[in-house]
C-alpha cells in the first residue's frame, strides 16, 4: 500500500478532506524524522516505537578492490512494533490466507 492509498483510505474512513489528511501525514513524518535526527525516540502506545539503533564499528570488505574498509559506529532508524500490533498481525485471518501452505 502506498502513501497515497493510505491517505485515500483515511480520508474515506474519517470524512476529512484528502488535502488535510495529506498535511497531517506529512507533518507526522516530519516530526518523526526531525525528532529521530535529534536523537529522540518516539513511542506510540499500542502501535510501536521509532528508535535509533546503534551499529558498532566494524571492518568490511570492498570486494571490487579487495581491500578492508572501516565502517564507524553509527545509528540507523528502526521501527519496533508493539505487542498489541504483533498479536493483531499474528491473529489476522487474511494474513493466514495469504501464507503459503506447507
Amino acid at each position: 500500500m502506498t502513501k497515497a492509498e493510505v491517505i485515500t483510505k483515511i480520508s474515506d474512513k474519517t470524512g476529512i478532506q484528502k488535502d488535510d489528511v495529506t498535511q497531517a501525514i506529512e507533518a507526522f513524518f516530519k516530526v518523526v524524522k526531525d525528532s529521530m535526527a535529534d536523537g529522540d525516540n518516539i513511542y506510540v502506545r499500542g502501535f510501536g516505537s521509532f528508535i535509533n539503533k546503534k551499529r558498532a564499528k566494524k571492518i568490511a570488505r570492498n570486494i571490487s578492490k579487495n581491500t578492508a574498509i572501516v565502517i564507524d559506529e553509527h545509528y540507523i532508524p528502526a521501527f519496533k512494533p508493539s505487542k498489541v500490533f504483533v498479536e493483531k498481525i499474528k491473529n489476522s485471518k487474511k494474513i493466514k490466507e495469504l501464507a503459503p501452505q506447507d
